[in-house]
């Protein structure tokens, strides 16, 4: 079976029957607020049950809203609460979904809004394995380049961690190199700002300067310090 299934045009048609209205077309983002916002409009109650309705393999609406590369529909369920991160029956994610048909645009959206681009599917894929098994070249690049923007976050939060929490670090900490550490992420961080448009060449040599700066602190931390002999 083919893990894109149904077809584009199933796709659409599902979604333009999700809500059972005539009125609502495909990206039509305002009627869907509208709908969603106003418990007093008649067809509030129905069209929450619909976009949480799921079918034989536990996709619903908003899988739907990937597959047409629906971005806007995405955020504006977010909004609402609706967890992102669930998975089908086999273990498939709206993100896994959305590399599959090519929809560049709507992992961007899911990106910024915090999914696990690290969830597996049965196959034990990711998202980007998913990409590259469909030959989705262009969400293959993005989904890396998300990969390394994600691995030098976690290394600045790692640290920030160590630094807050005396607990994480592995010894005592002194106070100079307490500083530079912390100048340190301060300097990744505005630099992430700085440079939205980046390649993951220059984040995983960003990544690399941050480990050789605290590599030999905590060298340094696990180290037994001298015991002062008695006089």
């Amino acid at each position: 079976m083919v893990d894109r299934e149904p077809g584009r045009e199933a796709a659409v048609k599902f979604y333009l029957g999700c809500l059972q209205i005539k009125q609502v077309t495909l990206g039509n983002v305002e009627l869907l607020q509208k709908l969603l916002e106003d418990t007093e409009e008649p067809s509030h109650s129905k069209a929450m049950q619909l976009i949480m309705e799921e079918d034989v393999i536990g996709r619903n609406f908003l899988y739907t809203a990937c597959m047409a590369g629906q971005s806007e529909v995405i955020r504006l369920l977010a909004k609402y609460g609706v967890n992102l991160n669930e998975k089908t029956a086999r273990g498939y994610t709206l993100l896994h979904c959305a590399a599959a048909w090519g929809r560049v645009e709507t992992l961007k959206a899911l990106v910024d809004l915090e999914v696990d681009t690290e969830a597996l599917n049965f196959r034990n894929e990711t998202a980007q394995d998913v990409a590259l098994r469909y030959s989705q070249t262009e969400c293959v690049d993005y989904l890396e380049l998300a990969a390394a923007h994600l691995a030098l976050k976690k290394s600045i939060a790692k640290i920030q961690a160590m630094i807050t929490d005396p607990e994480k670090a592995l010894g005592k900490m002194h106070k100079e190199d307490k500083n530079l550490l912390i100048n340190a992420c301060r300097a990744k961080i505005e630099w992430l700002e700085l440079h939205p448009e980046t390649t993951v060449e220059e984040l995983f040599e960003q990544k690399q300067q941050l480990e050789d700066l605290v590599n030999p602190i905590l060298v340094k931390m696990a180290t037994p310090r001298p015991v002062k002999s008695a006089k």
